[in-house]
């Protein structure tokens, strides 16, 4: 059952990005393709998430000089599986990245084995409990999560961890909105997946 407040946030998080008018969006995902989606990459979309991608898929745009993602828009009916499986993989690859070559140790993983080897396999083994998290927008995330709505997204790059927006409805206004203003000191999200939150 989805939520009619993950609803309402959804659409608009949605609204707020056509407002922009920086991209152009097609048909929304239907629930076939959902459930194909869900299935295939072993998660489910919180309901604010869903919903947005109900209502339309924003398109790639061809890419500024200089910029990280050649498509930054998951693109979940038509993409290459790869491709979003490698998106998918971007937060947990990205803590292992640092586990190997930046002596990241998380505290709640108990003593770091001394052996590099035998550190990442236990980094590996614990990161396969932590919450899934989903890309929306390059390396910006929302965790997984039916029944759930109303996560701050999270810009993820390796260990370094930032909230990008309250929920996805702020987000579309951080991120896309050119005439937002200065944040004032009451914008305070507070990330609510497990272990992600710590990074923070």
């Amino acid at each position: 059952m989805i939520s009619n407040e993950g609803v309402r946030l959804g659409a608009e998080a949605a609204h707020h990005l056509a407002q922009t008018g920086l991209y152009e969006f097609e048909t929304g995902l239907t629930e076939a393709e959902f459930r194909r989606i869900e299935r295939e990459y072993g998660f489910e979309f919180a309901d604010d998430h869903r919903e947005f991608l109900a209502v339309g898929l924003p398109i790639n745009v061809p890419p500024e000089d200089g910029q990280t993602w050649s498509r930054p828009w998951p693109e979940w009916r038509s993409g290459d599986l790869d491709s979003l499986r490698r998106q998918l993989d971007w937060p947990v690859e990205g803590v292992l990245l640092d586990v190997e070559h930046n002596a990241f140790w998380y505290e709640g993983w108990g003593e770091r084995p001394a052996d590099g080897t035998a550190a990442l396999d236990t980094a590996r083994r614990h990161l396969a409990e932590v919450p899934v998290m989903v890309p929306v927008y390059a390396h910006r995330y929302l965790p997984a999560g039916r029944g759930s709505f109303g996560h701050p997204v999270l810009s993820m790059w390796q260990t370094d961890v930032i909230c990008y927006g309250l929920d996805l409805a702020d987000y579309m206004h951080q991120e896309f909105d050119e005439a937002r203003g200065e944040v004032d000191d009451s914008w305070n999200p507070r990330a609510t997946s497990r272990f992600w939150r710590d990074l923070l």
